[in-house]
């Protein structure tokens, strides 16, 4: 009697990962670290990988673009625009994830009361 074939590759992990990490896009903390030197990014060298060799970069949604006027359209889109607006906030940390968490560091003043004198 014959069997049927069973799946080979049916859980292959790296391809899984590839396609979570393919299009893998900056954190909000991470662009927001950009914005504190915005010139590194704007002037850069030209680079053939890069889309339009590297020169036309929108710095909110960390993209390359192929010319100045495809920067242009992107800057006036609805994406671009969220974008900035989710900038504005203050960007998560480490101390908010402590927070969250239940643990606040308490700097306050400590009374006098001991257990001494109860």
């Amino acid at each position: 009697m014959w069997c049927t074939r069973r799946k080979i590759h049916h859980s292959i992990r790296d391809v899984k990962r590839a396609c979570r990490t393919r299009a893998r896009v900056k954190d909000l903390d991470q662009i927001h670290d950009d914005l504190k030197t915005p010139h590194k990014l704007l002037e850069q060298e030209s680079n053939a990988d890069l889309p339009g060799l590297g020169q036309h970069y929108c710095i909110h949604c960390a993209r390359h673009f192929v010319s100045k006027e495809v920067l242009d359209v992107h800057c006036k889109s609805k994406l671009h625009k969220k974008r900035v607006k989710q900038l504005e906030d203050e960007p998560y940390t480490q101390k908010h994830a402590e927070e969250a968490a239940g643990l606040k560091t308490d700097n306050g003043t400590r009374s006098n009361v001991s257990m001494v004198d109860i």
